[in-house]
């Protein structure tokens, strides 16, 4: 098993990321081959707090145009985000 700080890249800073966190959900960025176990016991560990419910999604990439290769067209690698809910009363601070 991979250790807890290798499973979560980074914290989702977004309006609606802010939106659930007032609901006591948080969004994280996390590696592709992690399962909600691992994010589950990854969050307990490094923010010592209680997670009850772990929902993984995966965002596709967008379709870009480059500027610099005559306007060829790539696509941006696709992510996983966790939505983690917290027990009652358990806060992440991430700003």
């Amino acid at each position: 098993m991979k250790p807890a700080s290798d499973i979560i890249s980074r914290p989702i800073l977004t309006e609606k990321a802010s939106g659930l966190a007032e609901a006591n959900k948080y969004v994280f960025e996390i590696l592709p081959g992690a399962d909600r176990v691992q994010v589950k016991a990854a969050i307990e560990a490094n923010f010592k707090v209680t997670v009850t419910k772990v929902n993984i999604l995966i965002r596709k990439g967008k379709v870009r145009r480059s500027r610099l290769g005559g306007g060829s067209i790539y696509t941006e690698t696709p992510s996983r985000r966790a939505i983690v809910t917290l027990k009652k009363g358990d806060v992440i601070s991430l700003a």
